[in-house]
Formats: structure tokens, C-alpha cells, sequence
């Protein structure tokens, strides 16, 4: 599996489902809300991941076009404290793959670690049990969160050709 993989398909799905959406946005945009991330929740699962869509911005929920290719966040291993590999090497990954991010030791506290990588327009936020894309990702956006997804995350790739490329650059 891969973030490219879950992404699409909840694209997909929250494409498919856009008629129902628009009716139920204005009648009530919690309802609609609610809606959306019940459609995202149901393709998390089908990943063994808890997926939601977030809308940080007041009317962001009205911009159909931009569901499922910004602000998503998963759910991996909820009680996870510490990655499976050095924090470090995530900051190094974020260079190489992401245009010049700051990269930054975060929510160090209570034995816990992660990490944050801001962008001009994005910021991740990485933690050992979920991952957090506030912002548009665009493909390095997306290569690096496949790359996490195999390595911070260790989820199976399965036999997704990108993964395997993206694997073999470690």
C-alpha cells in the first residue's frame, strides 16, 4: 500500500459520492462533514488505517475540487512513542526527496518523539502513530509520504511499482 494508493482511491470515492455531498453540504456542513470523513474512514479500513479529511479553514469544506489531495491526516498505531527508525533519517529523507523544508524534532514530551517538515505552503507533521498533511501535496509531497508510509510506518507495499523504486533509493 501506498500514501499515492490511498490517496487516489479516496479521491475516487469522495468524487463518486460528490452529488450527495453538495445536497448535504447546504443543508447542514456538519452533516456534510461528517459525511466525508465517513467515506474516508471506510477507505482507512480497507488499509487497516484510520484516514480523515480535515478543513482548517473557515469555507475550505465548500472547495470540492481539493477533497482528497490536502489537509489528511492517518492513523497508524495509536500507542506508538518512538519511531522504528531514527528521527534523523526522516529529516534526511525530507531534504533529499522535498524543494529545501525545515525540518524539526517535535512533540518531544512524555517519552514521545516526531518530527515536522514545513514547506512555504505545507507542514507535516510526523509522529510515531500518525501522519499529518496540512496543505496541497504535490508529487515530492507525495513520494516522501509513500517513502514513510514503507519505512516510518512499515506498511507492506504489496506490489506497487512506486514503492519499490521509491524503496530502492534508501
Amino acid at each position: 500500500m501506498s500514501f499515492s494508493a490511498i490517496s487516489t482511491e479516496l479521491r475516487k470515492e469522495l468524487v463518486s459520492n460528490m452529488p450527495q455531498i453538495r445536497i448535504l453540504l447546504k443543508k447542514s456542513p456538519a452533516l456534510a462533514f461528517t459525511t466525508i470523513n465517513e467515506i474516508a474512514s471506510k477507505v482507512g479500513r480497507k488499509y487497516d488505517i484510520t484516514l480523515s479529511l480535515n478543513f482548517p479553514q473557515r469555507g475550505k469544506i465548500e472547495d470540492f475540487e481539493s477533497y482528497g489531495t490536502e489537509n489528511i491526516g492517518m492513523v497508524f498505531q495509536r500507542n506508538s512513542k518512538n519511531f522504528p527508525i531514527d528521527r534523523n533519517l526522516i529529516k534526511t529523507k525530507a531534504n533529499e526527496i522535498l524543494d529545501k523544508p525545515e525540518t524539526h524534532d517535535a512533540y518531544m514530551y512524555e517519552g514521545k518523539e516526531g518530527v515536522r517538515v514545513v514547506l512555504e505552503n505545507v507542514r507535516l507533521d510526523i509522529l510515531p502513530a500518525s501522519l499529518h498533511i496540512w496543505g496541497k501535496f504535490d508529487s515530492k509531497i507525495i513520494e516522501f509520504c509513500n517513502w514513510l508510509l514503507i519505512n516510518c510506518y512499515q506498511l507492506n507495499p504489496g506490489v506497487d511499482g512506486a514503492l519499490s523504486e521509491t524503496n530502492s533509493k534508501l
